[in-house]
Formats: structure tokens, sequence, C-alpha cells
């Protein structure tokens, strides 16, 4: 399965196993880490980014693909929308069916709302079903929510919002028991308590987990309430743009049915936004870990209609995506395979970084020893290894079956036993480390009864995430936006519908002369040569 010069790599690799063993590699300081980021991060690159020219944020940088979609015109700029036909009338519209909405809709649902979900592929086709490694809460009796705010503070290069942080913390551990509650299967001990591990850039093993494929058994689980509930789920149907009231409230949203190309219109009270994020915008030209529809709608919603952004310029690129073979090229490769004890090292197989530091880090070391000439040569490009089979010369034989099955069997679908050899990895395009400005509610800052929830929110995590805070996040503050949502949909009156905005956007382009060709949002990514 590997060349020629993989096989002379590795055998360099295995012969400084052992003394790699006995001394760990050291951790960065500051000034050091700070000084990788510069260099080798792609937020530092600046053919990256360019400037946004309207809106709440102009004058602002933006990765050159979502800044291309934020000067696109609506896709309804010269439909006729018919508002006064209302084709689904509710008190909560959910636009997105991962965890974070599924999340919302629950706790809406469960405080008498009529709650509605739509999605526009199926209900679980989220990035929530691709995290692997697990979800992060303070309780054990050796942590407390202060640690894990220290931890997830200096993580982001403390520049995460203070008031979202604290609820993501302090809320937690009842996030782990809700989601426990429901049926999610975390591993435990024969006595009951949970597994817990070490995540990068955390100083305590509050990583629970579910094997390597947690968020699956997370989406499956909340999936499962929202179907048991009965709560309408609008499947292959995506909202393109919001809808408001005259009052300036938002009141809904206009969706497009994906197979008949017909457009419907929902009426709601209050608007979650959980639609995840852009790894499929392909930033930089990176391979992503994302799934299908991971194309920044709802950034791209929120801001025509008014909602300001924030941290939009931040990426997160995870350190470990695969490598090689190309079949799976981009697929993401658990940072719990660290975690266990493999170290990333280069093609003389030396470790040059600690395996546990952050993301941002690690993925900047890799990048660094590729463009260095210590990385192996691989058909799309170069990687680092991976060194796998010290995880059962740690902990013993069995253990990566028993822990990692899911990564496991992924490499032994192409010949690859990650027990026997290390596997080649190379930093994926993986999470939206900026998104739409929220209160601590969830609401945006601009339009009233419009919240957001999950990967779509910038602030949670600053400039950085720690492993595990995500899937944290859609529980977290998906909750807390389907009871808010539900309390003010309790409350509110709607007056006549309007969709003024999209043409007060559209003359603002054209004022500033940078208006694309192109529509937005985007909905799918642009893989085929004829597109809708």
């Amino acid at each position: 399965m590997f060349t020629p010069e993989m096989m002379e790599s590795i055998k360099k690799v295995e012969a400084t196993r052992e003394a790699r063993m006995a001394v760990e590699p050291r951790r960065m300081t500051a000034e050091e880490k700070s000084e990788l980021l510069k260099a080798y991060h792609p937020d530092y690159r600046p053919e990256g980014f360019k400037e946004i020219k309207i809106g709440p944020n102009k004058g602002q940088k933006a990765p050159v693909e979502l800044a291309d979609l934020l000067h696109s015109n609506s896709r309804l700029l010269n439909e006729n929308i018919d508002l006064s036909k209302i084709d689904y009338d509710v008190d909560v519209l959910v636009i997105g069916g991962g965890g974070a909405g599924c999340s919302a809709a629950i706790e809406a649902h469960e405080a008498g709302a009529n709650v509605m979900v739509v999605t526009k592929l199926r209900i679980g086709d989220a990035n929530t079903m691709m995290a692997e490694g697990g979800i992060q809460a303070a309780d054990k009796p050796n942590d407390s929510p202060v640690q894990h705010y220290l931890d997830a503070f200096g993580g982001g290069h403390f520049a995460a919002r203070p008031e979202l942080l604290r609820r993501l913390v302090m809320e937690a551990p009842d996030a782990i028991q809700w989601l426990n509650k429901l049926g999610v299967m975390f591993d435990k001990y024969e006595d009951g308590t949970m597994v817990t591990t070490h995540g990068g850039g955390t100083s305590r093993k509050r990583m629970h987990a579910c094997k390597d494929y947690s968020g699956a058994e997370i989406m499956r689980t909340v999936r499962d309430e929202v179907l048991n509930r009965k709560i309408p789920v609008v499947e292959f149907t995506s909202a393109v743009e919001l809808i408001k009231d005259d009052k300036g409230q938002v009141a809904g949203a206009v969706l497009l049915n994906m197979e008949t190309d017909d457009y419907l219109v929902a009426r709601a009270k209050t608007v979650i936004i959980a639609t995840g994020g852009a790894g499929r915008l392909h930033y930089q030209n990176f391979p992503t870990s994302n799934h299908y529809g991971a194309t920044a709608d709802g950034l791209i919603l929120g801001y025509r209609a008014g909602a300001p952004l924030l941290y939009q310029d931040t990426i997160q690129y995870h350190p470990t995506g695969v490598a090689y073979p190309s079949q799976i090229f981009g697929a993401l490769v658990t940072e719990k395979v660290r975690s266990l004890g493999a170290m990333l090292v280069n093609k003389d197989g030396e470790a040059y970084a600690h395996p546990l530091e952050t993301r941002d880090v690690s993925a900047s070391a890799i990048i660094r020893e590729c463009a260095g000439g210590k990385g192996v040569d691989t058909p799309l490009g170069s990687g680092v290894w991976l060194d796998t089979p010290m995880i059962e010369m740690i902990h013993g034989e069995g253990t990566i079956e028993k822990r990692i099955p899911a990564m496991l069997r992924m490499y032994l679908n192409y010949g690859i036993d990650m027990r026997k050899v290390p596997i080649l990895v190379y930093p994926t395009l993986h999470y939206q480390n900026g998104g739409l400005e929220i209160g601590g509610e969830g609401y945006t800052k601009a339009i009233p009864n419009l919240l957001v929830a999950g990967e779509a929110v910038g602030g949670i995590h600053g400039r950085n995430r720690l492993m595990g805070n995500s899937l944290l996040d859609i529980i977290v503050f998906g909750r807390n936006a389907g009871k808010a949502a539900a309390r003010r949909a309790a409350e509110t009156q709607l007056s006549e519908m309007n969709l003024d905005h999209i043409k007060a956007y559209a003359d603002e382009l054209a004022a500033a002369d940078c208006a694309e060709e192109g529509v937005s949002p985007l909905l799918l990514p642009n893989y085929a040569r004829h597109q809708r």
C-alpha cells in the first residue's frame, strides 16, 4: 500500500520509537507558539482574505470565498415571492437539522412551542455526525468549570466572549447528564463512572466519548428524540432568505424545495439559525472533514438581514486529516489518537512537537515540517506520520480496536493496519471559529427574535477551539436557544412581512461596486460543472 519512499521513512519511525517513548517532546513556550502561528498558520496568509465592502462588518477581512458570498446578491432579488401565501406557520422555526438544531427543537417543544425544523439535506446530515473524539465537561472531583474556562480561554487566545464561554463551561456537566438520560452510550467503567481522557490544550481529563464516533452517537440520540416527539421536519429544503416584519423583527424564512425548485413561505415568531460550518467552501484550497452541506448558509442569511459577524477571519484547521490514501484525503483522524499516545513524527522519525499542543499550533507545526522538506511525499502533496503503533505499546494489545474502532476500520478498508504501521496526516479544514455575533441568551445583536446556535455562532471559542468543546456548544447553546425562542414566541406579535432588506442589500452592493456574479447562499458546494 505504501510507496518505497514511504516504507523507507517508516523504517526511520520504527528505529526512533523506543527513544521517543522514553522522552516526551517538550511543550512550546508562548513566544514559540506565536512565532510558529504567524509563520505557518493559514489565518496569517494575506492572500487568503479580502476586505468586506458592505454591511455591519464593512472594512474587516474575511476568507476570500466567504467574502465573495457576502458580496453576492440574494437568490430572490428578481423573484416575485408572495408572502401572503403562507405554507408553514409556527412559533419557532429551526433552520438546520444537526446537533444544535435538534437540541433547540427538543427544548422549544418541551416548553410548549409549535416548532418546526427545516434542513437542506436529511435530519442528521451535519458536522455533528462527523465529530469523533468526544465532548468536554468538568464533572470529575479533580476538575472544575473554572479550570475548564481557563483551558478554553487560553486555547482560544483569550478572545472568547466571557459571557458565552462562562455559559459553556458552567452548563457542561448538565449537558452530559441530559445526553446520558436521552440514551447516549458514553464509554463507562464497570461501576458506571464515565471514562474521560485528555485533549489538546486540556489540563484535566474531561473528554467524554463514545468510542471514536461520539458525534454520530449524539446525533443519533437527539435526532431520534426529535422524531419520537413528532416534531415536524422538512427535509431537502433550504432556507434561502430571512423574512422580517414592519417592526424589524425576524418573521420567518423563504424556503427552497431542493427537489422541485419551488419557493415556500414559513412564518415564525422566532427563528433559530443552526446551519453549521463552512468547510465545503474549501478556504485556501484545503481539504475538509466537513459534511456535504457545510457552506456557511446561516452566516449569509443573517448578515444580509443585518446581523454582524464576529471573528469571521479565523478558521480551525484540524492538524490530523488523512493525507494518504487519496480515497479518504481530508477525512478526520480524531485527536483521540494523539490523546492515547500516538506522536506526530516527520519523515526522519523526529518528534518535532508535543502531541497535545492546541490544534492551531499542531497544524502549523505540521505545515512547517512539510514546507521545510521534512514531510513525506504523497500523490496529493505531503504529510507527516502519526505513530499509531505506540498506542498499543503504551496501553496494551487491543486498545485501538476498543477505543478507536472507526479509525481502525477506515484504514483497514485500504489495506493499512494502524496497529502495525503509522498513518500519514496533514491539516484539514475543520471548524468555523467565527460566525454570527450573539449575546448570552443566543439572540443576534441587531435583529429581534433571531437566535443562533452551534457552529454558526462566533465568539464562544475565541480564535481557536479545543477538542470536545464543539459537541458541547451545540448542546448548551442549542438547548438555551430553544428555551429562549419558546419564551419569546409566547409574547411576540408579528406585523406585515416583507423582504425589503434584499433590495437594500443589492443597492449597497451596487453602490460599493463589489457585486459578484453569483448568488448566495451557496447551498451546495461547487463540485459539479452544472450548478443550480
